[in-house]
């Protein structure tokens, strides 16, 4: 089968290369990919700007058919539609991490995708615990959706108290930008969406999934227009998902005294940061780093309760043969969520 590999370490160094199919193990399940998004973090390992240990298959955003199951699976069926949580995919199961559902900061952890292989290919085998079967209704280009969504999940829903009536800035909107703004529309907050000249097609999208306030900050001043929003006192939550340390700072001029910052776009290099800001306003910073085991499960609900629409922010499905097109799109940010199948 094919497979899209990290080959070795540097810029670059991903290509298609055949691969034996996995064998199922007695403790294991097998999964035929359907759908398998790019995310961000596969662009930061393209570009050796995030920990990865090559050679290994990219990819962590996925669903798919359960094709065969070891013989200790009691669970899962041949068959079964399901998405998997591949960010857990070795930990030591031990540490006070592991035991309250903090599994993503274990010491031992690899995740699929990263460490170890994941869903850019035909069949993915993994841990029966894993697995995430999803209910009729729900199509497999959306379960493909779920990792995505609980990195959302957690930002906005976990860290902090967003209220309805907050007025909120969402600075980047990437798929994980959009999916922030979907869950702060539910909230019924007011949100002001800043982005580049770069960015038009997914400003648009913002605005079809709730936005209040759309700018672009290569046209408009930022901090004029969020003044003229809220009357000169800044908004009460800033979200950065485009990981620019220009954003960041940007974020932080116009959060309010005592406002909250949310980091969810990961930089990647160092960065400089207008720390003062932080200090002379007490704002409150958290950073958000993907998800928890109790992240996943309340996004398996909000899956199933269709509260949330996030199919308009899936706008292209390609075949893995054409990754390089597919990975473009998302560096000339010329898409919203990209999808690879294999065809």
């Amino acid at each position: 089968m094919k497979a899209l590999i990290k080959t070795a370490p540097g810029h670059g160094n991903v290509g298609l290369e055949n691969v034996p199919e996995p064998k199922c193990e007695r403790d294991a399940v097998r999964i035929e990919m359907k759908f398998a998004g790019i995310c961000g973090t596969d662009l930061h390992i393209y570009h050796d700007t995030f920990n990865n240990e090559p050679p290994v298959i990219l990819g962590h955003e996925f669903s798919g058919i359960v094709t065969e199951i070891g013989n200790d699976i009691k669970e899962v069926k041949v068959g079964d539609r399901v998405a998997v949580l591949g960010s857990n995919a070795e930990t030591c199961g031990t540490c006070s991490y592991c035991k309250t559902g903090y599994y993503i900061f274990c010491p031992e952890r690899k995740g699929m995708g990263i460490h170890v292989d994941g869903s850019f290919t035909k069949y993915v085998t993994c841990r029966e615990d894993m697995v995430y079967k999803i209910p009729d209704k729900v199509s497999l280009k959306e379960a493909a959706l779920f990792e995505p969504l609980a990195c959302g999940v957690q930002a906005i829903e976990e860290l902090t108290d967003i209220k309805v009536g907050d007025t909120v800035l969402i600075s980047g909107p990437g798929p994980i930008g959009l999916i922030c703004l979907s869950l702060l529309a539910l909230k019924g907050c007011k949100i002001i969406v800043a982005g580049t000249t770069a960015d038009s097609i997914r400003l648009e999208l913002a605005k079809e999934l709730g936005a209040d306030v759309l700018v672009n900050v290569f046209e408009q001043d930022l901090q004029s227009v969020i003044m003229a929003e809220t009357n000169g006192q800044g908004v009460d939550v800033t979200v950065d998902c485009s990981g620019n340390s220009i954003s960041i700072n940007n974020c932080l001029k116009v959060v309010k005294k005592k406002g909250k910052h949310i980091q969810v776009g990961i930089v990647g290099t160092q960065s400089m940061l207008d720390v003062d800001q932080i200090l002379y306003k007490q704002v409150q910073f958290y950073g958000s780093l993907a998800h928890s085991i109790q992240t996943w499960n309340r996004v398996s609900q909000i899956i199933e309760q269709q509260k949330i629409n996030l199919t308009p922010i899936i706008t292209h499905v390609l075949p893995l043969d054409k990754w390089e097109e597919a990975f473009q799109l998302c560096e000339e940010k010329k898409c919203g969520k990209v999808f690879l199948t294999y065809d």
